[in-house]
C-alpha cells in the first residue's frame, strides 16, 4: 500500500463526468504497460498526495463539485480503495471510476455495495492482441468486468484508444462485434492517440481512422474523440 497513492489532483473539470461537474484523483501505479500510454510519470510514479490530504481537499469542495473521478494509472490495484471510495460517497460526492477493468472482484464489491454511479472502462483490444498491447495477461479479467456491468443497472462507457500501427480498421469493426455479441447498447469511444507525446512504448505518430470503414452498429453508438 503506498502511504501516498495520489500523484495529483485536478480540481476541476466538465469533460470527464458526463454532465456533472467533478474533479479527478490520479493514483499512482498500473498493472499494465499499455504502449500507447502517455502517463508514464503516473503509471511508473510513486504518488506525491496522501488520502487524508485529499479528502481535505474535498470537504472544501462540497457544494462546488458534483462528483469524484477515480482515475489512474488503474484506481483499482489499490488495496484500500473500497475504503477511499466509501469515504468520499459518505461526503455525498457521485463516484466515478476510469478502469482498465482487471479486477473483477472490485468491481463487483463496488456493485454490490452501490458505491459506483459511473464507469468508463478501457476495451484495450481483443484478446488475441490483448497481451502484446498491454504487455499484461488480463483480458479475462476484463471481459468479467464488462460483463458485471452489463447485468447492473450502473451507467457505464466503453472506450478504446487507437493507433495505427497496433489497431487495424479490420480489429476495430470485430470489437464492434464483440461489443455486440454482448449485447452492449451504450457508447463506444474510439479515442485518437495523443501524436508527439513521451509514451511508454516510443511509438511514431499514428495514422488518423479511416471511419468510412468503420461499420455503423444498429445498437451502439460509435463515437471518434480526441
Amino acid at each position: 500500500m503506498l502511504a501516498k497513492p495520489i500523484c495529483n489532483i485536478t480540481p476541476f473539470t466538465l469533460l470527464d463526468y458526463p454532465n456533472k461537474s467533478a474533479c479527478i484523483l490520479w493514483y499512482a501505479g498500473c498493472n499494465m504497460r499499455c504502449l500507447y500510454c502517455y502517463n508514464p510519470e503516473i503509471v511508473l510514479g510513486k504518488g506525491a498526495i496522501t488520502f487524508s490530504e485529499t479528502i481535505s481537499f474535498l470537504k472544501k469542495r462540497k457544494g462546488l463539485l458534483d462528483a469524484v473521478v477515480f482515475s489512474g494509472g488503474e484506481c483499482l490495484i489499490h488495496k484500500n480503495i473500497v475504503e477511499q471510495i466509501k469515504e468520499v460517497k459518505a461526503l455525498g460526492f457521485l463516484v466515478k471510476i476510469d478502469t482498465n477493468g482487471s479486477n473483477s472482484k472490485i468491481v463487483k464489491q463496488l456493485i454490490q455495495d452501490n458505491l459506483i454511479d459511473y464507469v468508463a472502462l478501457d476495451f484495450k483490444a481483443l484478446k488475441p492482441s490483448y497481451n502484446a498491447i498491454t504487455k499484461s495477461n488480463l483480458f479475462d479479467e476484463f471481459e468479467s468486468s464488462f460483463e458485471l456491468l452489463l447485468a447492473s443497472t450502473i451507467p457505464f462507457e466503453i472506450r478504446t484508444t487507437y493507433h495505427s500501427e497496433l489497431i487495424s480498421d479490420v480489429e476495430l469493426n470485430e470489437m464492434i462485434h464483440f461489443l455486440e455479441y454482448k449485447e452492449y447498447k451504450g457508447n463506444y469511444y474510439i479515442q485518437y492517440f495523443k501524436n508527439n507525446v513521451e509514451t511508454l512504448g516510443n511509438l511514431s505518430s499514428s495514422l488518423k481512422i479511416n471511419s468510412s470503414r468503420i461499420e455503423n452498429s444498429p445498437k451502439i453508438r460509435v463515437v471518434f474523440r480526441n
